[in-house]
């Protein structure tokens, strides 16, 4: 007999890449317990990856769209490492926000005295310093480990992301005193069983770490502070977003 489902989480792919999503989505299945529900979706607009400054600001608007139109989910996941639009997001729902990123650092703290990051493209390392920094673990990092991957070569090539993500991992731990590694792109999902075998310490699918995350907030019945920092957006004219994107009572 299949459970009722008691939690339902909206998992947003952070770009428009169709398979990404497909496969964020096998991992946040996976990992969900059978009460939960998951749906996962790619925004209606923004760069098919995120590699830069420029690609996550395009991006910020698509992913607060899937927030802003869904009055039934009971907590969302930003499924991109870097956790694009994540404060922003919190200001428009009194449900959790969970960034992948976060939710990775938060889990490898609580394995590892020292951990590192091991991500894509070496023009990715300000951004994987500055989401380090934000989630206040900088000094339980031991390194950023950058990599020559692109954001779609972690989608269509699997087993030579394997192989990069190794060997950076490996330098991660005998160099930089790395005892944990926490994989730095929603596209690496899926791929920490294989490296774990091969490197002896945790390693941590962002995902599954944020869809955990996500579930024990909802859990223990908690919601976003509208306190102060996370309170509903200033009522003021935006031009061009569409109707939707003016401030009203979110959910």
């Amino acid at each position: 007999m299949t459970a009722t489902p008691t939690c339902r989480i909206k998992v947003i792919n952070g770009n428009t890449c169709e398979p990404m999503t497909q496969n964020i989505d096998a991992t946040a299945q996976a990992a969900k317990f059978s009460h939960t529900e998951i749906i996962t979706v790619t925004p209606n607009a923004g760069p098919i990856s995120i590699e830069g400054f420029y690609d996550e600001y395009l991006a910020i608007p698509g992913v607060l769209e899937q927030i802003i139109l869904d009055s039934d989910s009971d907590a969302f996941i930003l499924a991109c490492w870097g956790d694009p639009g994540l404060e922003a997001a919190r200001e428009i729902t009194t449900k959790p926000v969970v960034g992948i990123a976060e939710a990775s650092l938060y889990v490898a703290n609580m394995l590892a005295a020292k951990w590192s990051v091991v991500t894509t493209l070496h023009r990715a390392r300000d951004m994987a310093e500055k989401t380090v920094q934000k989630a206040g673990m900088t000094e339980r990092c031991a390194s950023i480990r950058t990599t020559s991957l692109s954001v779609l070569d972690t989608e269509n090539d699997r087993a030579h992301t394997v192989e990069v993500l190794a060997a950076a991992s490996q330098l991660a731990i005998a160099e930089d005193g790395a005892e944990a590694i926490c994989l730095g792109c929603a596209g690496m999902s899926g791929l920490e069983k294989q490296l774990e075998e091969r490197l002896g310490v945790p390693v941590i699918d962002s995902v599954a770490a944020a869809v955990k995350m996500a579930e024990s907030l909802v859990s223990l019945g908690k919601l976003t502070s509208k306190q102060l920092t996370y309170r509903q957006p200033e009522k003021k004219t935006i031009r061009g977003y569409g109707d939707h994107f003016q401030v009203k009572n979110f959910a």
